[in-house]
Parts: structure tokens; C-alpha cells; sequence
């Protein structure tokens, strides 16, 4: 589910398609996105394993550990794109507002967190034209928990709903 007030329209970045842009601002540290409808994960060996399921990685996101959602239906929240230097940050399946954003910001994530460790997208990133690999679980883990920490520790962070 997506908090904030939105839409979605053509991306500014490069090849991107389409993105998902702010119709409000929003406060460094708050939840832009949070796990909504999600009523099961799949091990990574069972979505390879089956050939209904691996027709569906183009729609995956790595949950936790070897765990995948998978969604086909394409909800808004996949039309937040990637970006090496983002604005949102991925946790667990809950995207934090990385810094105050401008009502019309385009929601990016590093798409890093989300892929199987090894797997690389079908593109490069538009900016560094670097190829975007998924990071160990423990890594991305780690990282992330240390970028939340620190931005829900800032002085001007809004705690309050």
C-alpha cells in the first residue's frame, strides 16, 4: 500500500517506462510504501523449480533471506524505479522516505535489496550505466538496518504519525 497521495506517469529516467511520483510532500524517515496484500513468500529454489512461477521473476522482490513475493498484477508500488543514490529506502518490504520530498518527486530504491544475490536486471543503470546485481542477503540486510537507524536518529526525523 501506498501512503502518501500519488500517481503514476512517465518517468524521468532514461528507459525507464513509467514512475510513481508524489502528489504531497513527505518528511525524511516516514513510510511511503508498506506490505499490503502480501498472503505468501516463495523460496528461490521454488520459483526456478517451477515453470509457472519462473515465468513470473520479471514481477518478484526479494522478501527476506531466499523468500520472494511475486506480482503479477503489477501493483503501483512497481513503478518505483532504480537508482544507485535513491530516495526511498527498502526495508523489509517497507520503503522510508530517505530525505524531505517535494510534492512531484519520482520514488526511487536501490533495486539491489530486492533481486536474488548474483542476479542482475535486464538494464543498467541510467545514470552510472553500472549493472544492478543483487546483494547478499546479510549485506543488504545489514546495510539497510544501519541507513534506517540513522535516518530515524536524525534530529529532524517525524516520529509522530
Amino acid at each position: 500500500m501506498i501512503l502518501p497521495r500519488y500517481h503514476v506517469a512517465a518517468s524521468a529516467i532514461p528507459g525507464a517506462g513509467k514512475g510513481l511520483f508524489l502528489d504531497e510532500p513527505v518528511a525524511a524517515g516516514r513510510v511511503l510504501t508498506a506490505p499490503a496484500g502480501i498472503d505468501r513468500t516463495f523460496r528461490h529454489a521454488e520459483i526456478a523449480a517451477s515453470p509457472t512461477l519462473s515465468t513470473q521473476w520479471h514481477a518478484s522482490a526479494r522478501w527476506f533471506e531466499d523468500r520472494y513475493t511475486l506480482s503479477p498484477d503489477w501493483p503501483d508500488e512497481c513503478f518505483i524505479n532504480h537508482s544507485f543514490a535513491p530516495n526511498g529506502l527498502w526495508h523489509l518490504g517497507f520503503v522510508f522516505a530517505l530525505a524531505d520530498l517535494p510534492a512531484g518527486t519520482e520514488l526511487t530504491v536501490d533495486y539491489r535489496h530486492l533481486l536474488p544475490p548474483g542476479q542482475s536486471e535486464d538494464f543498467a543503470d541510467s545514470v552510472t550505466g553500472e549493472t544492478i546485481t543483487g546483494l547478499p542477503w546479510h549485506e543488504s540486510l545489514a546495510s539497510t538496518t544501519q541507513a534506517l537507524a540513522r535516518l530515524l536518529a536524525a534530529p529532524n526525523a517525524d516520529r509522530d504519525v
